[in-house]
């Protein structure tokens, strides 16, 4: 998610050499730095806009948090190649060899096949693979095969075999299947797992892994399961091992980082990340999650691994990811009171009282600026984080909320009112959310990330949610985080903690975006017939619907006809609350209890398929509109300065020309794994 600058793209060139190297000098281009006048809006293709971000403060931190946020950055970087061939085993060379077409080719590229050509190279770019980032779809190419054909002759390029036939057959047609009757292995893309291993593979082999019962690790976080000679191993990833071209490059950038860390507490974490990035450790990778969970002192935090599991439909193999942030000190000190707060939100939150927390543990909140982003986190990003994942570390050490303040400054700022004006029921609806909207999505955002994902408890002996909710935990975990927001933001506690100005407009203003865009607006996203597949979408539908239909008789929330469209009215926002309630206990009992069968009636019911002629009226009003329903955001370039010795004086901040130019120059500096892994 981001923003918009000017001329030139700046980066370094350098990540081609050993961890033993020294730092290379920085191959600069023409530059220039933002204006005061900052346009967010960069371009728009496809489904897509392309946005630009700031970064505040930058300026005023010392040389060496500068030098910290630059190495963290190139660490994230690094890793790049990462994303691209987890998500698919085909897409480094899918990526690099339209890539040098796009260099290369010095034919007419006026036409209409080169257009669809450059937007289809700049979907991979955007999406990190052949594969649709939310709708998990493989793109359709605009173009022929004859006609890429064509461009591989003239631009003396190779691409052939499977490689190239599946840009244009049926084959591998989603990133991420969650219907079991496809298989849920066989029937997604990505490659966590060897094209002959299967989901009751998967379940047999992790299930025989003993793991410390009291403080499990997050079995196959970083590994591809494989069968080699008959016999069922993992891959992992690791300096030496599967990705370990890539991540001796991360190792190096976090090497540098432990040098110039603001406390020790920071330096002992990084010692950590480079020991398991060395070893592939999962336990090491437990020891760095508490280290890093504790450490709240300093200015400068980082995510860097493998992480969120939304992308293995088995729910076990973590995705590459990098964000780099400063803290947000303004910010952070205002919202901080909910963590604080945090054990009062426990005890009086609707959870049977077995399930509740009796000693919530650090969790810590603040606002970031980010600095960069990297691997699944961009170009598309999320909004707030918060990690470690794995359970026990939560309970007993604690965890960190982040809300991603300029990502969310730049979303603001770069849109239009048009699609709030045609979707909300009257002017009364769209006075509230042009009003209170953006506070009461951060508000939202903040309760779901440090309240919604520290709450609740398993009973004692049930298994993780990935082993007893299995496909669908991803999906009620956020449907979990989100009711906890959306049952406290109409309580006055916010206001007397000094965190909402209006407890009742805030509540409304957020219970009629939530319906409008759980019912209505996220269909934008989906192409007519499409069943709904992305955890958050299918979490959103869920708790529209369900309470929709368990406030019918009450006509809590009402579908009207006017003007021939369709809208969803909010008829009673304390009954909806309450519903809101009833569903959070319910979803917490589930996984609490590991009840399988009531969590896939609940998504499966309510969260998977869509009412097909609201659909396509939906997208039929939503053609008015030249806005994409999809935002991403270029990064800005760190760029060192340096003196007459080579040594960092200061690190400036700038912003590429364009989303081409930027991936164009990632490829060439971040280019670290063979096409094939």
């Amino acid at each position: 998610m981001k923003h918009k600058y000017i001329l030139s793209l700046i980066l370094m060139s350098g990540l081609l050499f050993s961890c033993q190297q020294k730092q290379p000098e920085p191959k600069v281009e023409q530059t220039q730095k933002q204006t005061d006048q900052f346009e967010y809006l960069s371009e728009q293709f496809a489904d897509v806009k392309i946005l630009r971000y700031q970064v505040p403060g930058f300026e005023q931190l010392s040389l060496d948090q500068k030098k910290y946020v630059y190495y963290l950055t190139q660490a994230g970087l690094a890793g790049r190649d990462i994303i691209y061939d987890q998500n698919y085993r085909h897409n480094l060379k899918i990526r690099r060899a339209l890539e040098k077409i796009y260099q290369n080719y010095k034919g007419d590229t006026s036409t209409e096949d080169w257009k669809s050509f450059e937007t289809y190279l700049k979907r991979i770019w955007f999406a990190n693979g052949i594969h649709h980032h939310y709708a998990n779809d493989k793109f359709i190419p605009g173009f022929s095969k004859e006609y890429l054909n064509f461009l591989l002759n003239e631009s003396n390029v190779n691409l052939e075999g499977e490689a190239l036939e599946v840009i244009f057959n049926d084959k591998d047609l989603k990133k991420v299947n969650l219907n079991p009757e496809k298989g849920l292995v066989k029937g997604s893309a990505t490659n966590f797992y060897g094209p002959d291993i299967t989901a009751g593979d998967v379940d047999a082999y992790y299930k025989a892994l003993e793991v410390d019962q009291e403080r499990p690790i997050e079995k196959g976080l970083n590994s591809k399961l494989v069968r080699e000679n008959g016999k069922i191993s993992e891959k992992v990833y690791k300096s030496g091992g599967m990705y370990g071209a890539s991540i001796d490059k991360i190792i190096f950038w976090l090497t540098k980082a432990k040098e110039v860390t603001e406390n020790e507490s920071q330096a002992k974490g990084l010692e950590l990340l480079i020991k398991y990035y060395q070893t592939g450790d999962l336990k090491t990778w437990d020891e760095y999650n508490i280290i890093w969970a504790k450490s709240t002192e300093g200015d400068i935090d980082y995510i860097n691994g493998f992480i969120e599991v939304y992308n293995d439909p088995k729910g076990y193999k973590g995705s590459y990811e990098s964000v780099v942030q400063i803290n947000d000190f303004e910010m952070s000190k205002k919202m901080a009171v909910l963590a604080n707060n945090a054990q009062w939100f426990e005890d009086n939150s609707t959870l049977d009282e077995a399930h509740k927390k009796k000693n919530v543990v650090g969790v810590s909140y603040k606002t970031v600026i980010v600095a960069s982003e990297a691997g699944d986190a961009s170009p598309s990003t999320p909004i707030g984080i918060n990690l470690p994942n794995n359970n026990w570390i939560r309970e007993q050490h604690g965890s960190k909320s982040v809300s991603l303040g300029n990502i969310i400054h730049a979303y603001n700022n770069a849109g239009s009112s048009g699609r709030l004006k045609e979707f909300a029921f009257d002017e009364e609806e769209v006075k509230y959310e042009e009003t209170y909207g953006q506070l009461a999505d951060k508000l939202h955002t903040a309760l779901h990330e440090v309240i919604g994902h520290a709450s609740g408890r398993l009973n004692e002996g049930i298994g993780t949610p990935k082993e007893t909710l299995k496909n669908y935990a991803s999906t009620l975990e956020e449907a979990r985080a989100d009711l906890v927001g959306l049952y406290y933001l109409p309580d006055e506690k916010l206001v007397e903690i000094g965190i909402s100005p209006d407890a009742k407009a805030i509540g409304k203003a957020a219970y009629d975006g939530y319906i409008r865009n759980g019912l209505m607006m996220q269909l934008i996203r989906l192409n007519l017939g499409d069943d709904i597949e992305e955890a958050h979408m299918r979490n959103r539908q869920l708790v529209s619907k369900w309470a929709m239909e368990k406030g019918a008789s009450d006509k809590v929330i009402e579908r009207i006809q006017k003007d021939g469209k369709t809208y969803f009215k909010i008829n009673d926002y304390d009954k909806l609350r309450s519903l809101f309630g009833d569903l959070l206990k319910e979803i917490q009992r589930i996984k609490s209890e590991g009840d399988f069968e009531a969590g896939k009636n609940l998504v499966e019911t309510y969260g998977v398929k869509v009412d097909q002629e609201l659909h396509k009226e939906i997208l039929e009003r939503n053609k008015q509109f030249e806005s994409a329903p999809y935002s991403g955001f270029i990064n800005p370039v760190l760029l060192p300065v340096t003196d007459e010795q080579g040594n960092i004086t200061d690190i400036e901040v700038h912003q590429p020309e364009s989303f081409a130019v930027q991936m164009l120059q990632y490829a060439e500096d971040y280019s670290t794994l063979p096409d094939e892994n």
